[in-house]
């Protein structure tokens, strides 16, 4: 499983494009996965054919693991050296031993998983030790078992609980619940717990999430589980509401000249560059200079520190084919023209709709726009994509009867109008901050004229 990315610790294999015996070119895709980044292809990294499957659709795997074994062209393949140790591991009386060495022999146990179910479930006195990177068929991610080494939950407590995540695992979120539930119980002190484990099997708290089955929503409901992206994306806007006190300001600014200046250069700038001039990289270009202007917006929060970012990089919330939702960002915004902003925004969001953006494409934004115009929506409360601390979501350009003074009287004039929403972390933004950032927003926005050098 290649590294996908600097906090990517696993990946899922969707799908296998090839099959073993498959003869595959180097740099053809082999197989597609999804990360809590992005979803997207493994390329082949020789010509060969394909020998062996490791790492089945639909199974979680750590960065690092052998998925599959490649044979060169003209050569053997690897696998057959690598089989050579299975037969002992399937016959291991030893069960006692399996946990320790289980990791390291995880890439080379294809074929075998029951052996591994036999070994973990013959130790229910093992809650204190290290939980092992799967139990049985069941896989836990680094970051579960980090948990629950540190909150001293065992194999058995973890095997117990029924996990909301992809194939029932066990989620960050879902341990942590189960360790608060737990330590809310008195005399549930931590010498108690290894007595305990034997003789209930599973805690009391962990039961009701056990107990209950699939739900019978009747004959008129349609019951649709959320895909891997819906649930990670559900997750991280749970997880930003109770992270971050949301501030909502709405701004209006008048963007006739943009329009007039848009409207007499798309066409030629379209022949020139071959992609569409869209108010988007007007906005993104107005953001980029605001961000420069106030750095703090351009900021995450870590802890009790806040960190102010030297570079501008703002994501551009993206909507997928099958509606869910992702944000691929332009690296130092600040420093682009529009036509740069506007080809960045057309590659980006493209290859976004393709599944062919690399993690490093959705990682590292330090601001996000998000574009709810396009459905002809004024104005919204946008959720800040975490660690960040704001985002804008623009609305639709409509022309309106507006109020002007004109030689000291008032007229009524048709203007292109647009409505702004900035949220804000009010843990580092205060209604000031944020008022003069979106303040300077609209002042650019409404300095683009036909003069304006794209």
């Amino acid at each position: 499983m290649p590294k996908m990315g600097e906090s990517v610790q696993e990946g899922t294999i969707l799908r296998w494009v090839k099959k073993p015996g498959d003869t595959v070119e180097r740099d053809e895709i082999i197989a597609e996965i999804s990360t809590d980044k992005v979803d997207t292809e493994i390329p082949s990294p020789i010509a060969g054919t394909l020998a062996e499957i490791v790492a089945q659709e639909n199974e979680t795997v750590e960065v690092g693991a052998v998925i599959a074994y490649m044979a060169k062209e003209g050569g053997a393949a690897s696998a057959p050296a690598a089989k050579s140790q299975p037969a002992p591991a399937a016959q291991s009386a030893q069960p006692q031993a399996a946990p320790a060495s289980q990791p390291q022999a995880a890439p080379a146990t294809n074929g075998s998983p029951k052996p591994a179910v036999t070994a973990s479930a013959a130790q229910p006195s093992t809650s204190t030790g290290p939980v092992p990177r799967k139990s049985g068929d069941r896989f836990y991610s680094p970051l579960v078992r980090s948990i629950a080494d540190k909150e001293g939950v065992g194999v058995q407590e973890l095997d117990a609980l029924q996990g909301s995540g992809d194939g029932g695992r066990v989620t960050k979120n879902d341990l942590l619940s189960y360790v608060s539930n737990r330590g809310a119980r008195p005399a549930a002190a931590p010498q108690q717990a290894p007595q305990q484990a034997p003789q209930t099997g599973a805690r009391p708290a962990a039961q009701p999430a056990q107990a209950t089955g699939p739900k019978d929503y009747g004959p008129d409901v349609e019951v649709v589980p959320m895909d891997r992206m819906r649930q990670l994306i559900a997750e991280h806007m749970v997880r930003s509401k109770h992270t971050s006190p949301h501030v909502t300001e709405v701004g209006e600014a008048d963007v006739t000249p943009l329009v007039r200046l848009r409207e007499s250069v798309k066409e030629a700038f379209k022949k020139q560059h071959s992609v569409n001039l869209t108010y988007t990289a007007f906005f993104i270009a107005a953001v980029a200079r605001a961000l420069r202007e106030n750095p703090w917006v351009n900021a995450s929060v870590d802890g009790t520190n806040i960190l102010v970012k030297k570079h501008v990089n703002v994501g551009v919330a993206t909507a997928l084919p099958d509606g869910n939702l992702i944000v691929p960002v332009i690296k130092d915004a600040d420093y682009m023209n529009i036509a740069g902003i506007a080809h960045a925004v057309n590659d980006l969001a493209t290859r976004a709709r393709n599944k062919q953006l690399s993690p490093d494409e959705i990682a590292g934004g330090t601001f996000t726009v998000t574009n709810y115009g396009v459905f002809g929506l004024l104005h919204g409360a946008p959720i800040i994509s975490q660690p960040q601390v704001a985002i804008l979501g623009t609305g639709a350009i409509q022309k309106r009867a507006v109020v002007r003074e004109l030689e000291g009287n008032d007229i009524i004039a048709i203007r292109s109008m647009v409505y702004l929403s900035l949220s804000h972390d009010h843990r580092v933004i205060d209604g000031l901050l944020g008022g003069k950032f979106l303040s300077d927003v609209i002042r650019h926005l409404e300095s683009f004229n036909e003069e304006t050098a794209i």
